[in-house]
């Protein structure tokens, strides 16, 4: 800054998709990041072992405060210690809590938000797998002004980013975890020296996310093939979609439309087409899908046809949720 004094920042946030926003503001000349609020540990899925994430192990590196509020609205104490840092800005990024008025007036400027869309569109918790689901062309990062109401604060910056029908989870969340440090660092420059003036959200335009469920998660081919290849892509990774085949659970990563001269019409939905090299094709409402790659129970990611070899599996199988079971 021109006066020398830097903008001193307390950052809220927990998973991975947050660690390089937060690294940024940590080796910037022009920040000072006072503290770091993520979400207490919890045991790992294999051995239940209580292990620190990375934006945790990150903030032990630097020797910045870290604080691990269970619910941060009822823990005063906590409230008192984000008082005693007199940030200039909080700086929130998949934190995983929702803050309070109380903890949302506490800096000397805003309280920042970095959401994962071009709000007003999908706001709420999953707006990656929202815009993937809905096999949207473009999505992109929006920063805003925190406020109660679920994401409807100003806007400040977007940031756009476009989408091929090849695009999942894990390739989207790692580029706008690379595409977030800058418009974080540029949003509160722009606060800090009044030369960003935040814009009120369309309310009218607004769209929300659904929570998931675990039956999500079930694959069935009864619906038209880029529903079932978007719904593949848009789970990747985290709440990966899967079939069950002779009692083990099969989870799919990667799949593709089916192309050739097969005679769909003979075959029901999820019904095995054919296998060959390039996967598994599987016959759905408007044409077939082809299955690439999968993890099956108990083992590696691997080639749908190696899976195929182990399993049997052969034209005329079905998988996923058979159509008379869909609802």
């Amino acid at each position: 800054m021109k006066d020398g004094s830097k903008i001193k920042v307390v950052f809220f946030g927990s998973p991975d998709i947050a660690v390089p926003s937060f690294e940024k503001l940590i080796n910037s000349d022009e920040f000072e990041v006072m503290a770091l609020v993520t979400q207490p540990p919890k045991p790992s899925k294999r051995g239940k072992k209580i292990t620190d994430s990375n934006i945790k192990k990150t903030a032990l590196e630097k020797g910045i405060d870290i604080l691990e509020p269970v619910k941060l609205s009822k823990e005063p104490e906590m409230i008192e210690k984000l008082k005693s840092y007199e940030a200039d800005f909080f700086v929130t990024f998949a934190f995983g809590q929702i803050l309070s008025q109380e903890v949302l007036d506490i800096p000397k400027f805003h309280t920042v938000n970095l959401h994962a869309s071009l709000l007003p569109k999908y706001r709420g918790a999953n707006p990656i797998c929202a815009a993937l689901l809905s096999g949207d062309t473009e999505t992109g990062i929006t920063t805003m002004i925190t406020v109660l109401e679920l994401d409807a604060g100003d806007i400040c910056l977007t940031e756009k980013i476009a989408l091929d029908c090849d695009t999942d989870f894990i390739k989207l969340s790692d580029e706008i975890s690379k595409k977030s440090p800058n418009l974080i660092i540029k949003t509160l420059k722009g606060l800090y020296d009044n030369s960003i003036k935040p814009v009120p959200q369309d309310s009218a335009a607004a769209t929300f996310t659904k929570k998931l469920k675990k039956e999500d998660k079930e694959l069935c081919f009864g619906y038209l093939t880029e529903h079932v290849h978007n719904k593949v892509r848009a789970f990747c990774g985290v709440n990966t979609c899967h079939f069950v085949y002779n009692d083990k659970i099969v989870k799919v990563l990667k799949t593709g439309r089916c192309y050739g001269d097969s005679d769909y019409a003979k075959f029901d939905f999820g019904e095995v087409i054919s296998v060959s090299k390039e996967g598994i094709c599987v016959r759905c409402i408007d044409g077939a899908v082809m299955i690439k790659t999968v993890k099956p129970e108990g083992k590696g990611e691997m080639p749908a046809y190696a899976w195929s070899l182990g399993s049997k599996i052969k034209t005329g199988d079905f998988i996923g949720i058979k159509d008379e079971d869909i609802k």
